[in-house]
Order: structure tokens, then sequence, then C-alpha cells
């Protein structure tokens, strides 16, 4: 990071980390990148019993209120039974904040033996039973800024890259040239590592866990000043950790990025649409919900360009 872009970042608001201090003109160039208004989801349909990192509780959507049922309960949420079999469906959607494309509130991870997160947080003070009180999802800021994507499964000819294939500074650097593109200050960045190719194959996906940036891509990713991170794979960095046994932690960038930097992660974001259009460069968009308590957002971002 630059001398004058850490001293921008001096100004954030502690609990939101540099994401909420994008300044304006950023955000007004980064509308200019929207020249056709073409509009990439990055996202996918979320569903019942989808697949899930292992430490999420499965997704569900129950059915809540259907016609038969108003009709055979004779309730009346309206006012009187009607005669022109007017009735509606409601349900409730049970899951975690992580499920799909997502992005991880600051009060996600904690480390050291007081369990301290971003913005100075920690599990004595600000944890209580109905989760964190300082970085967790009602802070979390909207996305609108440059993005950048990083197609490593693209620049090195695959579909997918192997299982626990790791990409260092040198190789997001050298997919950055390759692809004519600067990774800048303020970026959302996106890497692709094709995981997402093989959804919602459980199996297929398996042989493929999981590929991602290592402890240096995280490091240079933090010296340019992006806000943001994310790839396709539910973990982001690469897992194993290449040196866990000598460092002991098992998600070093995590540590690094969303703990000591506060940059947001985004996980499991579909990029295999934006990859065929060869758009390095665009307006990234992601609006999280703001709800109490939680560790994260559920997201439908887009890329515009």
């Amino acid at each position: 990071m630059t001398s004058s872009t850490a001293a921008e970042y001096g100004n954030e608001p502690r609990e939101v980390g540099p994401a909420g201090s994008v300044p304006d003109q950023v955000a007004a160039d980064a509308a200019r990148l929207a020249v056709t208004g073409q509009r990439v989801s990055l996202a996918l349909p979320r569903f019942r019993q989808m697949p899930l990192f292992k430490g999420h509780p499965q997704f569900e959507v129950l059915s809540f209120r259907t016609p038969p049922g108003l009709k055979q309960n004779q309730d009346r949420p309206w006012g009187p039974i009607n005669n022109v079999g007017l009735g509606y469906m409601s349900e409730l959607v049970q899951c975690s904040a992580h499920s799909g494309a997502h992005v991880d509130a600051l009060a996600h991870m904690t480390i050291g033996p007081e369990g301290r997160w971003y913005g100075g947080g920690n599990v004595t003070d600000h944890l209580g039973d109905f989760g964190p009180t300082v970085g967790d999802g009602s802070q979390l800021p909207a996305f609108f800024t440059r993005g950048v994507l990083l197609d490593a499964a693209g620049w090195l000819g695959v579909d997918c890259l192997d299982k626990g294939h790791a990409l260092s500074a040198d190789d997001l650097q050298a997919i950055a040239r390759h692809q004519r593109v600067e990774v800048r200050p303020w970026d959302v960045v996106l890497v692709r590592t094709g995981y997402l190719s093989l959804w919602p194959d459980e199996e297929r996906m398996a042989r493929h866990l999981t590929a991602g940036p290592d402890i240096s891509a995280a490091r240079w990713l933090s010296s340019v000043g992006v806000i943001g991170a994310g790839s396709d794979t539910e973990t982001f960095e690469v897992q194993p950790a290449p040196d866990v046994e000598s460092t002991g932690n098992p998600q070093p960038v995590h540590s690094h990025l969303l703990i000591e930097q506060g940059i947001y992660l985004f996980e499991s974001l579909y990029l295999e649409k934006l990859a065929t259009h060869h758009q390095y460069e665009f307006l990234f968009v992601a609006l999280p919900t703001k709800i109490r308590g939680t560790t994260g957002s559920m997201l439908d971002p887009l890329a515009v360009f």
C-alpha cells in the first residue's frame, strides 16, 4: 500500500474497514466502466440441500402458508374469506448467511486467545447469544467500485485448477500482465479457479478442493490497497494452507486480509460467464442485506461493463 493510500485508509470507520471510505471519485470512475450496459450476475440460484462448506448448516426452504392451507384452516390473514380464489404463498428460508455467493463480515473470523477480529471486537466484550455486536452483518457497506477478474484457470488453459493449487503473488501479477489489466487501490479483485464450472456435482467439486491464493498473494493484494477479494470457491484461499505445519494457522489468508486488514472476502461467486466475455475490468456492484448479529451476507452481485 502506498503512503498516500495508507493515509486515506486511516479515515475509514473502524468497524467497517477501508470499504467504508471509498472516495466518491473512485465510485464515479467505476460507473464509467459500464459502457455497453451489459450485466453479468455473479451468483447461482440457491436451493435446499445445495452444496455448502461443511462448517455451515444446510440450506432449507420450507412452505409457511399456501392457498390450500389457508382454505383448509379457514384462516383470514386479510379479512373475510373471499370468493374470487385469491390466495398467497410464503415461506421460511433457514440458512447460513454464507450460502452461495456471499461476503464475509469482518466479525466472521477470530484469532488469538482473546478471539479478536478487525475493528477491535473480541468474544468476551462483543459477542452475545445473538451474534457479534462489532463488525457484524448490519455494518456491511455497499460495494460500488471497480472490479477486476483474474482468470487463473484461463491463464493456465484448464477448465478448473487442480486440488490444492496455490496461487502466489507472482502468479496473480503474471495473470494481470497477461490480461493487460492493473490492480489498483479500492478495487475488488475476483480470482477464477473454474471450481463452479463443476456446480452442483459434489463429487467432482470434492476432487478440486480447494485452489486459491496463498499468503504471498494476500499480502500483495493488501499492499496494493484493494477493499475486497473473492473467488469462485468456498474458502477463497488455497486449502490446505501450504505452510500450516510450520505456522499452525490453517487460514492465514483470512487472518491477514479479513482480521488484520479489514479487507472483505467474497466466496462462491460464479465467474464462468464473466470469463467468457474476457471482461477483466468492470463496475462491481454488491449490496449486502444488513442483519444484526450475522457474520456475512448472501449476495447476488453484478458485473456491469
